[in-house]
C-alpha cells in the first residue's frame, strides 16, 4: 500500500447499506463505497463508469466472480473487480480503487 495515503472521513458505516453501495464526495471526486457484508469487507472505487461515463457505480449490484468481489454497472452491466478495478467483462476498462478502513463506526477512504 502507498505510504503517502491520506485518510479522509467519507461517512458513517450506517450510511452504506449491507451488501450494497453508496457515494461520497472526497476532494471533489465522487467515490463509490461498498459494504460487502457477506465477506466482512469494504471497498472503494471511482463512481464514474468508464464505459459510458455515468456516475453510477455506487448503485451497482455487488457479488462474486469466483472468489473475486465484483460490482456491475447498473446501466450497462459491465462488471469490475472491487479489489483491482479490472473489468471482468473482457473489456479494456478499469476503475480506480482506493483503500478503506473502518474506525469507530466511520468509513475512511485513502486517497
Amino acid at each position: 500500500m502507498n505510504k503517502n495515503v491520506t485518510w479522509t472521513k467519507a461517512c458513517k458505516t450506517s450510511d452504506i447499506p449491507e451488501d450494497g453501495g453508496g457515494c461520497a464526495l472526497i476532494n471533489g471526486e465522487q467515490i463509490a463505497i461498498f459494504n460487502f457484508t457477506r465477506t466482512g469487507e469494504w471497498f472503494a472505487t471511482q463512481n464514474l463508469c468508464p464505459h459510458k461515463q455515468q456516475m453510477a457505480i455506487s448503485r451497482g449490484m455487488i457479488g462474486s466472480f469466483g472468489e473475486e468481489p465484483k460490482v456491475a454497472c447498473p446501466f450497462h452491466k459491465k462488471t469490475f473487480s472491487l479489489q483491482s478495478g479490472e473489468c471482468l467483462s473482457g473489456d479494456d476498462y478499469k476503475l480506480a480503487t482506493y483503500p478503506v478502513k473502518i474506525e469507530n463506526g466511520e468509513v475512511f477512504v485513502g486517497v
